[in-house]
């Protein structure tokens, strides 16, 4: 049996996704998103399921920072969407709650709704964390902001569903696999990192090429490198496979401008796109 790794504990909306994408197969949990690319690195798992942006927060920090770092590549998404509940230990009533756990982004996501009932906002490590604190605290007082799963698995009982303060909340995740895709189906994504010559203009002309070779470019974002100012990283996310004559020709004129350039994966995209 195939295993995929995750970050966090059983319960987590990283083990959903993985629940949701690969039915049947073992969900291996991880501290920190480190150690499941180092399952994955390891062979401790055959793929990391890894979230890399939500559509209310913004992308995931760590991990833009990590995939530059690791031998893996980037084979699959799946966009979960986001259905975050209330719950509480048995007995417990809406009425009588004074406080809520979870994970900082989770209780963002819902301030609105969680301000209204007068609640006291307690930061956890992760929502199954929080679901778990609850759960083995017994307080009648304190709930949780997490899964439906994480409250089936440690058996607190839903107060409210679908909390969330808009209903377009989803989370992108990506595959990690120790090999690449030769040949994925289409509709194909493109992932890769590079940085840009130190020149006038220099971003302008690197990614000039796309747009002359007809290649649509879904995501670029830049992030800081080193504490430094002057350095950034871009992150991109394009239509096609390198393979393709249209991005063959792109991808020369962007190393051309670039110091650095990684492809970081071609997999196929999800169907969930077509909503947008």
């Amino acid at each position: 049996m195939n295993s995929i790794a995750f970050q966090g504990e059983f319960g987590a909306y990283s083990h959903m996704a993985v629940l949701a994408a690969f039915p049947g197969q073992e969900a291996l949990p991880c501290q920190s998103f480190e150690d499941a690319f180092a399952a994955v690195e390891e062979g401790k798992a055959d793929l990391a399921m890894i979230p890399i942006e939500n559509s209310l927060a913004g992308r995931v920090s760590d991990v833009h920072h990590l995939l530059p770092q690791t031998p893996l590549h980037i084979v699959g998404e799946h966009f979960l969407p986001i259905r975050h509940a209330l719950m509480a230990p048995l007995g417990a009533e809406l009425a009588g709650l004074r406080q809520v756990r979870s994970h900082p982004m989770a209780l963002g996501q819902c301030r609105k709704h969680l301000r209204a009932m007068g609640l006291k906002l307690v930061s956890s490590a992760d929502t199954a964390g929080a679901a778990r604190e609850v759960a083995e605290a017994g307080d009648l007082s304190q709930a949780a902001l997490a899964s439906p799963l994480a409250a089936q698995l440690h058996g607190l009982t839903l107060l409210k569903e679908d909390l969330a303060d808009a209903d377009h909340n989803a989370t992108r995740f990506i595959i990690l696999a120790r090999a690449a895709l030769g040949d994925p189906p289409m509709p194909a994504l493109t992932s890769f990192v590079f940085q840009v010559r130190n020149i006038p203009a220099a971003l302008f002309k690197a990614l000039g090429g796309f747009a002359t070779n007809g290649v649509n470019m879904t995501k670029l974002e830049s992030y800081q490198l080193g504490g430094s100012f002057a350095a950034s990283q871009f992150y991109a996310d394009v239509e096609g496979c390198p393979q393709d004559p249209p991005m063959v020709r792109a991808f020369e004129e962007l190393a051309y401008f670039s110091t650095q350039l990684r492809v970081l994966g071609c997999y196929p995209a999800d169907p969930y796109r077509q909503r947008f």
